[in-house]
Parts: C-alpha cells; sequence; structure tokens
C-alpha cells in the first residue's frame, strides 16, 4: 500500500480513503488476506483511526472486506452474481439450481404473497399453503434465503403424514411440484432491508440491505407457487441476459 495527501481533496477524507484503499486491495491483497491493524493503517495513510474506520464500515457495507471474529478484517470473495434476466423457466428444486432445503411447514403466506397467489391461481384464500425454506451457499457462506409458498392444491400428491416437518419434507414438496407442466414465471427485483429469520441465517444485521427476488410460477390453471429470495446484497450483484434460470456464478471484481 502507498500513501497518499488527503488534506487537499475536497471530498470527505474517508470517501477518498475508501477509493484508495478499494484500488489497493486490487492490486496488493487476495482474497481472505487478512488487513493490517487500524493503528497501523492509520499510520500509514496518515489519517485518524476514526477516518480510516468510516473507509472500512464502507468497504465492509460494499461487500469489499469482511469482518471475522477471532480473524480481524479480511479481504472479501468477489461478488456472486444473480441472473434475473432468463427466458428458460424450471420449477424450484430441479437439478443443478444451487438451492438446499432446510425445512418444511404449513403457514398462512404474507398479505404480499397472498396477492400474488390470489392472481388466477389455485390458491384458495383463508387456506395454509407450504412454506418452504432453503438457502444458497457459495464460497463457503451463505449468500441467500429463500421461501417458497405452494399451495395445496399444487401438490395434491404429496403425502400427508410423511416427514411433516425438515428438509425431507421440503424434499417432497418440491418433487411433487416437478410434477406440474410450468408454462412460464415472472420475477420481480427490489432493494429491501433483511427480516430477523433472513439476517441469522446470512450473517447479517437485521436491517440490512437486501436483494428481493419475488418469483412467480405458472400452469395453465395460474399461479401454482411463489418465490421470495433474499440475497445479500454486499456479496451479490444482478446480472441480465438470457442464462436460464436464476444461477449463481463468480464475477471478476471491479475496482470502484
Amino acid at each position: 500500500m502507498g500513501t497518499t495527501q488527503l488534506e487537499t481533496v475536497p471530498e470527505p477524507k474517508y470517501w477518498h480513503l475508501k477509493t484508495v484503499l478499494s484500488e489497493a486491495l486490487d492490486q496488493d491483497f487476495a482474497v481472505g488476506e487478512v488487513l493490517p491493524n487500524e493503528r497501523e493503517l492509520a499510520a500509514r495513510f496518515g489519517v485518524a483511526r476514526a477516518t480510516l474506520r468510516q473507509a472500512l464500515e464502507q468497504l465492509e457495507l460494499e461487500g469489499r472486506l469482511q469482518r471475522r471474529r477471532g480473524v480481524g478484517t479480511t479481504v472479501a470473495p468477489p461478488r456472486v452474481g444473480v441472473a434475473v434476466g432468463s427466458t428458460q423457466h424450471s420449477w424450484p428444486g430441479e437439478s443443478a439450481d444451487g438451492w438446499e432445503p432446510v425445512d418444511a411447514a404449513e403457514g398462512l403466506p404474507p398479505a404480499a404473497v397472498l396477492g400474488l397467489l390470489g392472481t388466477g391461481g389455485v390458491f384458495a384464500a383463508g387456506r395454509p399453503v407450504h412454506v418452504v425454506r432453503r438457502t444458497r451457499v457459495t464460497h463457503g457462506q451463505a449468500v441467500a434465503a429463500e421461501l417458497l409458498y405452494v399451495p395445496a392444491a399444487s401438490v395434491p400428491g404429496l403425502p400427508a403424514i410423511e416427514a411433516p416437518a425438515g428438509p425431507a419434507r421440503a424434499r417432497a414438496v418440491l418433487r411433487e411440484l416437478q410434477r406440474l407442466t410450468l408454462d412460464g414465471q415472472d420475477r420481480s427485483v427490489e432493494l429491501g432491508s433483511a427480516r430477523a429469520d433472513d439476517a441469522k441465517e446470512l450473517d447479517r444485521l437485521p436491517g440490512a440491505p437486501v436483494l428481493l427476488v419475488t418469483t412467480r410460477y405458472f400452469t395453465s390453471a395460474g399461479t401454482a407457487a411463489v418465490s421470495v429470495a433474499t440475497y445479500r446484497a454486499d456479496t451479490c450483484r444482478l446480472t441480465f441476459g438470457d442464462s436460464g434460470g436464476v444461477e449463481i456464478a463468480d464475477e471478476p471484481r471491479v475496482a470502484s
């Protein structure tokens, strides 16, 4: 790392320092490498530790750094790409979709999902649905959590007694869902805040920025299922193209 004169820069010192540090991460450090401590970095760049801390916090928010308990501040792996502009369609749970089933239970969908399920589908208002929870992991880190809402009418062959909950039940719901003929799907993406359950699963604080990807799956009868996937905004980037399904792939880091 080199040094730089910060006093004559019109933008906030911590912001300029963030840019300098970002360039240094690309040139001088490897993924997973531990940064020098705050005292050493502050002395090297001639700034107060409070200024340095602001720059480091911004880089962590942008997904450039990770703070690991007992280790220190390390260089984060590259962001992963979330393809949202696909033309090919597939049911969740099909081979190589990258998601791992965690649990399944019955419950009432939230109001937003209720509105989507009620749009020309097989959902009966007031009736509980199967709620399948899945996670997605890359580089050994959970980057996304999904809740898949499936009306009972979409999976009529689901055994009533076998595996009432847990991963086995989740796999059973997904297996039955794939027996239907998928006519299409639509997807929307928005910025949101992590709910408590998702934040815990994704190792973030509640309210942390996340990307919410909502997908509706259609059959000839209408909406058969709705997925709400929560992606860590600090580790994921959106990609658009005809890649086929939502997939996560390594993306090269671009210096900011």
